[in-house]
C-alpha cells in the first residue's frame, strides 16, 4: 500500500522496469514503453476528468473569496507542489487577479512578512500534512489573512484549518510505483485553472486587457492594438478638404507614408489621397495643380479604431489591397495612421 492507502500497481511497476532495461516488445508488437505512456496519459486525463464532477459549493465559495480578495492571492505550496503553485500564481497574475507564489520553507525565515490581512493565502498539499505548510497557519490566521486549500486529503490538517477546503485527490497516481507525484499534480493544475479561468469571467477580463499585460513575445505581437503603432499627432499625414492639391501632394511627400487623410473643418475623415488616386488622375488627363484635396480624394476610406488588434489590421489591408489604414476616434476624428511596413516591424507575418 502507499501512503494515501492505494495498492500498488505492480504489474504497471514490471512493465517499467522492463522498459527501462531494453524495451521488450507486447503480444501485439507495441513497445512496452508505448503502451505504459498510455497508461500514464489515460490516468491522468481520468484523474482531471473526476473533477468536474466534485465541482460544489465549496467552489463557489472559493471564487467569492477570490474575487473579493482587496489584496493579493499568495500560492504557496512545496515540492512539486511548489511548482504547480508557481503555474498557478502566474496564470492568476496574467488574467487580472493578483498573485505571487510565496515559498513555505523561506517563508517561515521572515518571507511571511509579506502576508497582509487582506490577503487570500492558496496552499497546495496533496496530502494536506506537509511540515513546511501547516507551521504557516497560525500566522495566516494571526495576520487574519484567508486560507483556501488544495488538497487530496479531505479530512487532513490543513483541510480542516482552511476557510474553504478543495479536494483534488486521485485514486492513484500515474507512475507505475504510484509514488510519484504525476496525477495529483496535473488535477491540482486543472483546478487551479479552473479558479482562474472562473475569476477571468467574474472579473470582466477583456482580450484588450490580456494584450496590456502581455506586451512581449508572440501573444504581444498578436494581441498589440493598432494604435501603438500609429503615426500619429504631427506625423500623420493630414489636409484639409480645401487644401490646393500641391499642398496635399507635399504632405505626401514630407510624411512617406504614400497617402494622405483628408477632414473637414470639424476634423472628421472626408477621405484619402493615395499615390494610385495620384496616377489614375495623371493617366485620365486631369491636371491637378488648379483642384483641391476634396476634389480628388476618395471617399469612405476603410478606417479601424486605435483599438483594434494589428492582427485585424494586417487581415483587413491584405483582404482589401491597401497599404494603410486611417484611425479614427470620436465623431470620425483622424488620430493617426497605420501603414503595412508598420505591421511589418512587429513580425506579424
Amino acid at each position: 500500500m502507499n501512503a494515501g492507502g492505494a495498492p500498488v500497481d505492480r504489474e504497471r511497476a514490471r512493465r517499467s522496469r522492463q522498459a527501462t532495461a531494453g524495451g521488450p516488445m507486447n503480444a501485439g508488437g507495441a513497445p512496452v514503453d508505448r503502451e505504459l505512456a498510455r497508461q500514464v496519459i489515460e490516468t491522468e486525463a481520468a484523474a482531471v476528468g473526476a473533477l468536474a464532477d466534485r465541482l460544489d459549493e465549496r467552489f463557489d465559495a472559493a471564487v467569492r473569496l477570490l474575487n473579493a480578495c482587496a489584496g493579493r492571492v499568495i500560492v504557496t505550496g512545496m515540492g512539486k507542489s511548489g511548482i504547480i503553485s508557481r503555474k498557478i500564481a502566474a496564470t492568476l497574475a496574467s488574467t487580472g487577479t493578483p498573485a505571487f507564489f510565496l515559498h513555505p520553507a523561506e517563508a517561515v525565515h521572515g518571507d511571511l512578512g509579506v502576508v497582509q490581512d487582506d490577503d487570500v493565502v492558496v496552499a497546495l498539499s496533496h496530502s494536506g500534512e506537509t511540515n513546511e505548510i501547516l507551521r504557516l497557519i497560525d500566522t495566516i490566521r494571526r495576520v487574519g489573512a484567508r486560507l483556501v486549500c488544495l488538497t487530496g486529503a479531505p479530512g487532513s490538517t490543513l483541510a480542516r484549518s482552511a476557510d474553504v477546503a478543495l479536494d483534488c485527490g486521485v485514486r492513484a497516481e500515474a507512475c507505475p510505483l504510484n509514488l510519484v507525484p504525476t496525477a495529483s499534480t496535473t488535477a491540482a493544475l486543472a483546478l487551479g485553472d479552473a479558479l482562474a479561468m472562473t475569476l477571468l469571467v467574474r472579473k470582466g477580463f477583456r482580450q484588450e486587457d490580456f494584450a496590456h499585460l502581455h506586451p512581449g513575445g508572440g501573444l504581444g505581437k498578436r494581441l498589440m492594438p493598432a494604435g501603438r503603432l500609429m503615426h500619429a499627432g504631427d506625423d500623420a499625414p493630414v489636409v484639409p478638404v480645401t487644401a490646393p492639391m500641391s499642398a496635399a501632394v507635399r504632405e505626401m511627400s514630407d510624411k512617406k507614408l504614400g497617402m494622405t487623410c483628408v477632414v473637414d473643418a470639424a476634423g472628421r475623415l472626408a477621405g484619402v489621397i493615395t499615390d494610385g488616386d495620384l496616377r489614375r488622375e495623371l493617366a485620365a488627363g486631369r491636371p491637378l495643380s488648379a483642384r483641391a484635396a476634396g476634389d480628388v480624394m476618395s471617399a469612405a476610406p476603410h478606417t479601424i479604431a486605435a483599438s483594434t488588434l494589428a492582427a485585424r489590421a494586417l487581415h483587413l489591408m491584405e483582404t482589401h489591397r491597401i497599404t494603410a489604414l486611417v484611425v479614427v476616434g470620436d465623431a470620425g476624428r483622424v488620430e493617426g495612421v497605420v501603414h503595412l511596413h508598420d505591421l511589418w516591424r512587429t513580425e506579424l507575418f
